[in-house]
């Protein structure tokens, strides 16, 4: 089922591709999903990309994926959550030399478990992968992001506890 972009997903698009902190990184946002479960973004060789051998430098690549899975689970999970990025790795497969696209997904079963973890816990600490695939269907990055969610009750205390000590 493929779903359209609302006039907020499309809005925040436009204004992310714009902002200089993520356009500087060389990456373009292509879609965002009307629920944010679903983002492409787009990465390809110029010259604000191009590393001194020719390819499609690695810290492009890994801050033009930076702020999706944070954003798309803030959007997602709402006010009543707290996200954080906790840290992220590369591993670099193919030097990058054309147009690389990446798709940030969550499923409906993710959302479900990150929910009842939190729920459960307070807090949930996590894994997600995502790839740089090229216009030939070569993977030439895979990016993990661990990625801290609690719920406000939780870090409230949490925080509070830490400033008693």
């Amino acid at each position: 089922m493929v779903h359209k972009e609302s006039f907020k997903t499309w809005c925040f698009r436009h204004i992310m591709n714009l902002f200089p902190i993520y356009f500087g990184t060389g990456g373009k946002v292509l879609y965002i999903q009307n629920d944010w479960k679903h983002v492409t973004a787009r990465l390809k060789l110029n010259i604000w990309t191009r590393n001194y051998v020719g390819t499609i430098f690695g810290g492009s690549q890994f801050s033009a994926a930076d702020p999706f899975f944070m954003l798309m689970l803030f959007h997602i999970l709402g006010k009543d959550f707290i996200i954080w990025d906790k840290s992220g790795t590369i591993h670099y497969k193919k030097p990058g030399k054309k147009i690389c696209k990446a798709d940030f997904v969550f499923t409906d079963a993710e959302i479900a478990e990150i929910k009842h973890q939190t729920t459960l816990n307070g807090k949930y600490e996590f894994k997600k992968q995502m790839e740089w695939i090229d216009a030939d269907g070569v993977v030439i990055s895979q990016i993990e992001r661990t990625l801290y969610v609690a719920t406000k009750e939780f870090f409230k205390n949490r925080k509070s506890a830490v400033v008693e000590d």
